[in-house]
Formats: C-alpha cells, sequence, structure tokens
C-alpha cells in the first residue's frame, strides 16, 4: 500500500499553509497557487523557460520501454545521469529521478520538493483530459496536503488502520481466497491475474473500508479504479475516478448514519474532525493504494516462484521462500515503477540538474531500487528490505500500510501454494507479457495448470 509509491499512487512540510486555502477544493487540472507559495504570475519575464523541455528528452512510452523498463532505466542512465529529462504524454517535459540517493534526497526534503501539484509551472500546457490527470489533478486528499495538514490527515489513516487485526485480516483474507479459488478449483486450469490476484485485494480493503462483502457495486469500483490508476487508451480515466468518488461518497453517508468496527467509521469518528469531502478523499488514496499495487504484488511474485528453479524445490506451502519472493519482487518488479510525482519549491540542484521552481519530479522508484550505485556486483539481493517500493520520508506509505499489504499478498499466495500444490505455468515464461505501463508493474495475465481439486 503505497502513497503512492502508489498508485494515485506512491511529501511533507514546506513553508506552513493556511489549512483552508490548502483544502480550498480544486477541479482536476485546474490550476490555483498554493496557499503560502508566492511567486511572479504566468507570463512574467521570470518564468522565462520555466518547464520547457530539456534538450534530448525522452519520451516515456513505447512497447520496449513498457516491456522492459531496465533497458530504459540502463540507457538513461548512461545518457543523463541520474537525474533524466523526460517527457510525459503529450510532450509535457518533467524529470525522472533515477538514483536511489537521489530519490532518497527528494522525499526526505520536502521543503524544496513538495506534493502540492498547484505549483506546477505546466499547468497552461495540460488539457482537462490529459491521461495522467488522476496522478496530478490537485484534489484537497492526504497525497496533495503538507506540513501540519499533512499530519493531521495521515494521523488519522494510520490510527484507522492500526486498529485492523492482522490476524483477523488474514483469516478475512483466506475466506476470499478459498471462495476465488473454488470457482475455479475443479476446471484444472485458470488465469490467475484477473480470477484471483486482482480480485482479492479488493474485496479485502473494501471490507475493511466497510462495503459489505458480496456488495452488487464492488466489481464496478475494482473495475473503476484499475481505470483510474491506468487506463487503456479507450477508456477514461478521469470519468473513472469521478464514479469511484461518487461510491466512496455514498460510503461516507452511510456510516456517518451506521458506523460500524470499520476503516471509514473510526475515520469519520477520529478527533480531528475530518469532513466528510476529506474522509473520501483520503478513503480512496487507501484503497487505490492498496488494490492495484497490492495485485500486481501478489501477481509478481507467483511468476516468480514459477519460474525461478531456486523456489522450485521447497515452493508449496513454503513460508520462508514466498517471504524471500515478496521481498524480492519489490526489488526487481516493484508494482509501483515510477510515481508523479514532486513539484520543486524553488530553483535547487540535484544530480548535477538545475531544477527550476514549479518543476516536475517523477519519482523513479524500480531504477533507484536497481541503481548499479547500491548494487556495485550487478547483483540485486532481496536479503534486506531498504528498497524504496514504499517510498520514503514523511509521504512515504503510511504505518502501518505495508504490513497490511504483506498480509494480503501472503496469505493469498500461501493459500494459492496449499490448494493447488502442482500449479505450474500454462505458457512458456518468455510468453508472459507486461501491462504497457511505465507507472505500474505487472502482467497482462497468467495462466496456469493443476491437478484438477474438488471440495
Amino acid at each position: 500500500m503505497t502513497d503512492p509509491a502508489g498508485p494515485l499512487g506512491p511529501a511533507g512540510p514546506v513553508e506552513p499553509m493556511d489549512a483552508a486555502g490548502a483544502m480550498e477544493a480544486t477541479a482536476p487540472g485546474r490550476h490555483a497557487d498554493p496557499a503560502g507559495v508566492q511567486g511572479p504570475p504566468p507570463g512574467c519575464p521570470a518564468h522565462a523557460g520555466a518547464g520547457a523541455a530539456v534538450p534530448g528528452a525522452v519520451r516515456l512510452s513505447g512497447l520496449e520501454y513498457q516491456q522492459t523498463p531496465s533497458q530504459l532505466y540502463r540507457t538513461l542512465r548512461r545518457e543523463h545521469g541520474a537525474v533524466a529529462p523526460v517527457l510525459l504524454d503529450g510532450d509535457i517535459p518533467a524529470w525522472l529521478v533515477l538514483g536511489y540517493a537521489e530519490v532518497s534526497y527528494v522525499t526526505s526534503h520536502d521543503d524544496l520538493f513538495a506534493r502540492d501539484s498547484r505549483r506546477w509551472n505546466q499547468w497552461p500546457n495540460i488539457p482537462a483530459d490529459w491521461p495522467l490527470m488522476p496522478f496530478v489533478g490537485y484534489q484537497p486528499s492526504l497525497l496533495f496536503t503538507e506540513g501540519a495538514e499533512h499530519q493531521r490527515r495521515a494521523g488519522v489513516i494510520s490510527e484507522a488502520l492500526e486498529a485492523v487485526d492482522q490476524f483477523e485480516l488474514a483469516h478475512v483474507c483466506r475466506q476470499i481466497a478459498e471462495g476465488l479459488i473454488d470457482t475455479f478449483a475443479g476446471s484444472g486450469q485458470a488465469e490467475l491475474m484477473a480470477s484471483y490476484a486482482h480480485a482479492l485485494p479488493m474485496r479485502a480493503v473494501v471490507q475493511l473500508c466497510g462495503i459489505p462483502q458480496g456488495d452488487v457495486d464492488t466489481e464496478d469500483l475494482v473495475r473503476d479504479l484499475k481505470i483510474s490508476l491506468d487506463a487503456p487508451e479507450d477508456d477514461d480515466p478521469v470519468a473513472a475516478y469521478l464514479r469511484v468518488q461518487e461510491r466512496m461518497e455514498r460510503l461516507v453517508k452511510e456510516k456517518r448514519n451506521s458506523p460500524g468496527p470499520d476503516v471509514t467509521s473510526r475515520m469519520l469518528a477520529h478527533p480531528a474532525g475530518l469532513t466528510d469531502e476529506e474522509v473520501v478523499q483520503d478513503l480512496i488514496t487507501v484503497i487505490a493504494a492498496a488494490q492495484q499495487p497490492t495485485a500486481n504484488w501478489i501477481c509478481n511474485t507467483l511468476r516468480l516462484l514459477l519460474t525461478d528453479d531456486r523456489f522450485a524445490l521447497n515452493v508449496s506451502g513454503g513460508r520462508l521462500s514466498v517471504g524471500h519472493a515478496l521481498n524480492e519482487v519489490l526489488w526487481l518488479d516493484t508494482p509501483t515503477q515510477n510515481f508523479v510525482g514532486r513539484w520543486a519549491v524553488r530553483d535547487t540542484q540535484l544530480g548535477g540538474r538545475h531544477i527550476k521552481a514549479g518543476d516536475c519530479l517523477v519519482l523513479g522508484f524500480a531504477a533507484a531500487n536497481t541503481d548499479p550505485q547500491i548494487w556495485p556486483e550487478g547483483h540485486v539481493g532481496a536479503e534486506n528490505s531498504a528498497h524504496l517500493s514504499f517510498s520514503n520520508g514523511e509521504h512515504r506509505c503510511l504505518y502501518p500500510g505495508p504490513l497490511l499489504a504483506d498480509v494480503i499478498a501472503r496469505t493469498a499466495i500461501e493459500t494459492l501454494l496449499e490448494r493447488l500444490p502442482d500449479v505450474v505455468l500454462a505458457v512458456e515464461p518468455e510468453e508472459l507479457t507486461w501491462r504497457p505501463s511505465i507507472w505500474m508493474r505487472g502482467l497482462t495475465s497468467l495462466p496456469v495448470r493443476f491437478t484438477p481439486v474438488v471440495r
């Protein structure tokens, strides 16, 4: 579960911001100077050249980069160093931070690289239907807050999540897993991405938030979250996000009238006194950060277990190997590859680059995790958890989010391997393909076969 590392994914205090100004509702993509951030108006000579594309900037697109992003990161490092000029959709300029030390620096220095996207010097060039709007369009949610306001909002979510019993969550996840496996166990074959890895975390998280299991809206919510985070060309991510927001608004209204032992009710009852709108936005952050990244974490780990000979001898029910595989995936195939982003508060230097006030920085978690500066021998080990897959600093994935995500992912994998101990890939490993995204790392499908089991 990332803040973002998550995915509306994947900042912190800058100058103290007026609470009302910080929370002023702004439609996605509409530019407004954040309270407390002073600067020359657009068109002023002081803005000349601000945010302009750097010569040699690389487009973050293309099938080759989507399927083998590690090649892109190596090329960018060789040609540009730890901070590379890139072009987002529509050739919008940004900086991709590739180095482990540089990503750590950015996420630890909120006074220089902040989260309020209204600072962006590119807003005059951004169309309302820009594909990345769900990532960068300012919303009054935890993701875009800074300073004391961020601490207030983060505290509410952390305390609501801390009240989740991890043993009870594991029990719930096992029940969900058993039910999903029952739907395909007798057939001897399955496509695990859609029928299992994607479905399980969503059911678990919406249940934690107070949406009853089996609710008719759950599948629509799953689909719309997926579209809003990582939309195919024929879908509308902004419209999907608005549908997600409408469902959360109904949930918050229901819980105001009839609270229960769930995350939503605890957020509403917290002494910080969040408004309904604040709770809605922060619930979307929690659910989005938990669902798609965790689904990809599960599926990427299953891929590793089913294709790597190191796990072949003890994978079935092997808790140690499952834990090792989960951690290795966070290093090598982290679900949130890149995250938009941070915005420079003022002119500064990073990785030998001159970063101008208002420039957008994309956090390259995948590139940072495989930085040759931290793995000088070329071998990426998974012996520790110093990866940046849950981000870093004040805006990292909130505690105990990573622990809850681990419970969901570990339970999903262990239950599947216990129920279907002889599961193997139904295709050759090289036939597996990654979804066409530079942001999220996940398979298009994971077809498997096994001995049919009837309970």
